[in-house]
């Protein structure tokens, strides 16, 4: 996380000081499971990869290279990179790529550097090695769900960037493979592997705070001509894009467009914008934080535009989605968070969880936690810092978790039951937004509905003109 603004840890005079403890913040990480039931099951006869063992070496595939040229949209790159440096670490080897743009297929596998990497345009010739055990999707958003459901058919491990998915009904079909196949799903917001997070799931599961009231979080920037305005690479064109192919399940068909295909985030057919970029690594590990995620209860999200910034960088289109967005979620226990995004205005509020007898603050990318007790409680609750508490977040420290937890066969940092549940609430507030309602959800019929308690059918592709 990007966090530029961390207002100080209160309380500089402690009882107790938790630094002692920190080299203990890291097992507690790999220890924590805030779910109480199993998440993967027995593997279906369709679904079965190889069994990796310990000491196997794990094969990877990657699809989506976006990230090329280095100013363009897209983790894909980033990943490849980042594991090849961790690859001995790791035990992997880099096995193939494959993207829709030739261009991205062919730097790829000059920066793995092996004679032995195959490139494809199509995700299914990739899925199709028998050798591959796991794949990193790293497309735009409405090919997450397709590439990751017919990995796992094939037996491949999943390592999915945010948003899990770009619709709610997408969600949960993912959701249900998982379960029945009994692969590994990691989903790609990596603040899920810092350990302040996990310390903080601990403190309150052993009630230090108190009954949860509220948090809150950020994600913020200020880009004076528009957030996502990437630079446009003239060699992608009609000849060099698989085009139809990559606008897949979106129900709005337009002609090839360099500005959707290199700023997809701004243009709601491909993305939700601020709620699928930039909260999600926000989102994620809040509800994790929590000690016990929840499904939502009730969703409001408001959007605005208040600069237009795309005005200053005339060669842009204007974008669909807000430059700032307010989320407030409900859950169930009566738990309340509130996040704030914006790409127009970078000083921002700090990490914080409110319980009933002391507030948590968790800065500087999740490697400090501070415990400050409400005033009432002050006498039967210590205040507690802890800094420098690592692992902190970074991408290869969660990519390990992920191969770690194939290899164990146990539950990632961020996995699909964090990951729904999450998914839920971005889904929601998108239709909150866009909608210009609240969203009440029940997790058993996995229903939605308004304020006024009429069901609402969720969004999903052709539901709204710009679906």
């Amino acid at each position: 996380m990007d966090q530029n603004n961390n207002p100080p840890l209160a309380g500089a005079d402690t009882r107790r000081n938790f630094i002692k403890k920190a080299a203990a913040a890291a097992a507690a990480v790999a220890a924590t499971n805030p779910f109480q039931t199993p998440v993967y099951g027995q593997q279906s006869a369709t679904s079965a990869g190889r069994v990796v063992g310990a000491n196997d070496r794990i094969a990877v595939g990657y699809i989506g290279i976006g990230g090329w040229p280095s100013d363009c949209p897209g983790m894909g790159l980033a990943h490849v990179e980042s594991q090849k440096s961790h690859a001995a670490e790791n035990n992997i080897v880099q096995a193939a790529v494959c993207d829709l743009y030739k261009t991205r297929v062919e730097h790829a596998k000059e920066k793995i550097g092996t004679s032995d990497v195959t490139g494809f345009d199509d995700y299914r010739k990739l899925l199709e090695r028998k050798d591959i055990d796991a794949v990193v999707i790293a497309t735009h958003d409405p090919w997450h769900t397709k590439c990751a459901i017919d990995a796992m058919e094939a037996g491949k491990h999943v390592y999915c960037e945010k948003p899990m998915t770009r619709y709610l009904d997408e969600a949960f079909r993912i959701y249900d493979t998982v379960k029945r196949t009994g692969r590994i799903f990691q989903v790609g917001s990596q603040g899920c592997s810092a350990a302040g997070w996990h310390k903080a799931a601990e403190l309150i599961r052993a009630g230090k705070i108190g009954k949860l009231v509220w948090g809150q979080g950020y994600y913020c920037r200020n880009n004076p001509k528009g957030e996502w305005n990437y630079k446009i690479d003239p060699g992608a064109t009609p000849e060099t894009v698989n085009w139809n192919m990559w606008l897949g399940p979106v129900h709005k068909k337009v002609a090839f467009n360099p500005d959707h295909f290199f700023r997809w985030r701004k243009f709601y057919p491909y993305c939700a914008g601020l709620l699928g970029d930039l909260v999600p690594h926000r989102l994620l590990p809040l509800m994790l934080a929590t000690g016990n995620p929840e499904y939502p209860k009730r969703v409001v999200c408001i959007g605005t535009n208040p600069v237009d910034t795309d005005r200053n960088f005339p060669e842009a289109l204007e974008r669909d989605v807000a430059e700032h967005v307010n989320l407030l979620v409900e859950f169930p226990s009566s738990l309340t968070l509130t996040i704030a995004s914006s790409t127009v205005n970078a000083t921002s509020p700090g990490f914080v969880i409110y319980g009933h007898q002391a507030t948590l603050y968790i800065g500087d990318q999740g490697n400090r936690l501070q415990l400050v007790p409400e005033r009432p409680f002050a006498e039967e609750i210590s205040p507690d810092e802890m800094s420098g508490l690592e692992p902190h977040e970074d991408v290869a420290v969660h990519e390990k978790n992920w191969f770690d937890s194939i290899r164990a066969n146990k539950r990632p940092n961020a996995d699909i039951e964090l990951a729904v549940r999450a998914q839920t609430v971005i889904s929601l507030a998108e239709m909150s937004l866009r909608l210009n309602t609240s969203c009440l959800f029940d997790e058993k019929t996995r229903k939605v509905k308004d304020g006024s308690g009429k069901e609402t059918k969720p969004i999903t592709y052709g539901t709204l003109e710009l679906s």
